[in-house]
């Protein structure tokens, strides 16, 4: 695991007086265990869990986004952010777990299609969250649905992916190790206790 400083939500920080719950966003490469871990996290915490639109794409459709629809893919996130922000107020619920964020879908949309344009918002909208982790790439690569390019294409994302967070001192922590030790760490950053084995 390695940490960038930054802010650490938890029990001890302000929180604003809407009551909105802290965010935390799970983003990395694909086939990095990213949904499992949100799983367990938002679980543990408790929190709500924030589903991933482009994978949810991936598998209605049985193919990829094409260039053109990446932007409703951003908007979709978002959309899907806010709506469970305003689930979370009514339920006085503290947390959301956010698997993947737009920052992904701009990426993958520069990757794939040598389109930047969704990158500066995707940042910008980067910084707003009040945790950010980064899924590594030390577990066994396997295909778990539609969208998968392989071992290779995931070590490029994750640079490039690692490159954009620190050029935009984006405060993050990188989990590395099996889903329970990132679960772990995840919670530490967090400022939570780790589940006791």
């Amino acid at each position: 695991m390695s940490l960038v400083s930054g802010a650490r939500p938890g029990p001890d920080s302000p929180r604003d007086a809407a009551g909105a719950p802290w965010r935390i966003a799970v983003i990395g490469a694909e086939c990095t265990g990213k949904s499992s871990l949100c799983e367990a996290l938002a679980a543990r915490l408790p929190g709500l869990w924030v589903p991933e639109a482009l994978r949810e794409f991936c598998d209605r459709h049985g193919r990829t986004p094409r260039a053109d629809e990446q932007a409703a893919l951003v908007a979709e996130q978002i959309a899907r952010e806010t709506a469970a922000r305003e689930q979370a107020r009514t339920f006085r619920c503290e947390w959301l777990v956010i698997d993947s964020s737009p920052l992904a879908t701009a990426l993958y949309s520069l990757e794939l299609f040598d389109d930047d344009s969704l990158l500066p918002a995707a940042i910008a909208h980067q910084h707003g969250y009040d945790l950010t982790l980064l899924a590594g790439i030390d577990v066994p690569w396997t295909a778990d649905g539609i969208q998968r390019d392989g071992p290779d294409a995931r070590a490029s994302f994750h640079a490039r992916l690692t490159a954009v967070l620190s050029e935009a001192r984006i405060a993050h922590t990188e989990l590395s190790g099996t889903l329970p030790s990132r679960l772990g760490a995840a919670l530490q950053a967090a400022g939570r206790p780790a589940p006791t084995v």
